[in-house]
């Protein structure tokens, strides 16, 4: 993940052998790095970002007699990229739900991403993520526009011994959501985990169909679920979901299979939202959450 781009960054830095850094060296230096991050995948205002703190750190930047190259480069490669993960707006999903469950009312997530992209199967995850810690879900089949979303969520469901509300292909996917919540109170449910359909996400029909879920069941968390193998369309689609829905933060799925990792750098900073979990595998356990210095250890650790 990313390591060609820190390879890429130690060597330019390393070519560079006076003691004190010109301002013509920071420039062939931020060159080679913004080539490098655009071959990564990550957007183009995280890029300026990163190049931005960069610029800062080297420029007028003294090399001590026996400081290494290598690592100064490291160093300030490690720190842009902290800052550009890091966000504000840390969601405690366990916290939530405890705060709902102490009211007698189940914590709702609404999912919302593009078909084929994992959000099913994430959802499967974190109903897995949350059984093992004593919480009882149950899912919402509301992508109504799929008869084989609907089956995919029950295979689901019936792997993991859940409950799965839903209604015949076509229905109002806002009343399957309305519904299931309505289940949850009645049978003392935890957390209620909303599927939804996502053809694609300049659907103008799509988009009215989210909104009116989130109008509905009010939900606690909305949550973009992207594939990073995707990059910088993973990015865009976050930001079109939260201009029109809102969104609470991100699930990135296949995070074990991204070689370039421009996703993971881009969609906080792009959305202002933070990634709350990653996809690391097939199996319903390979759902991390997530830490700026997951990244960042596989990035920087030889």
């Amino acid at each position: 993940m990313l390591e060609k781009l820190r390879q890429k960054f130690r060597r330019v830095v390393k070519r560079v052998t006076r003691r004190e850094l010109s301002p013509a060296d920071v420039e062939d230096i931020i060159w080679e790095l913004q080539v490098g991050l655009l071959e990564s995948d990550v957007a183009v205002p995280v890029a300026d970002k990163i190049i931005e703190r960069v610029r800062e750190q080297l420029s007028g930047r003294k090399l001590g007699l026996k400081e290494d190259p290598r690592k100064l480069a490291d160093e300030v490669l490690r720190q842009a990229i902290h800052e550009v993960l890091g966000t504000d707006g840390k969601v405690d999903l366990l916290k939530l739900i405890d705060a709902k469950r102490a009211r007698g009312e189940p914590a709702v997530l609404v999912f919302v991403g593009i078909n084929g992209h994992g959000k099913t199967t994430t959802i499967a995850k974190l109903a897995k993520y949350l059984l093992d810690r004593g919480y009882k879900p149950v899912l919402a089949a509301a992508d109504t526009f799929r008869a084989a979303g609907i089956e995919q969520l029950e295979i689901h469901a019936e792997r993991l011994d859940l409950g799965v509300v839903k209604q015949r292909r076509g229905a109002d996917a806002a009343a399957v959501a309305y519904d299931a919540v309505a289940h949850a109170k009645a049978r003392g449910l935890d957390v209620v985990l909303v599927d939804t359909a996502g053809r694609m996400q300049t659907d103008i029909n799509l988009m009215d169909e989210m909104r009116k879920i989130v109008r509905v069941v009010k939900p606690d968390l909305t949550i973009f679920v992207g594939d990073a193998l995707t990059g910088n369309d993973a990015v865009e689609q976050a930001s079109t979901f939260d201009r029109s829905v809102g969104i609470d933060g991100s699930i990135l799925c296949k995070m074990d299979a991204d070689s370039r990792g421009g996703a993971a750098l881009s969609i906080t900073h792009v959305t202002g939202k933070p990634i709350l979990f990653l996809g690391t595998g097939q199996g319903y356990g390979d759902l991390v959450e997530f830490d700026p210095n997951i990244i960042l250890n596989a990035l920087f650790t030889d």
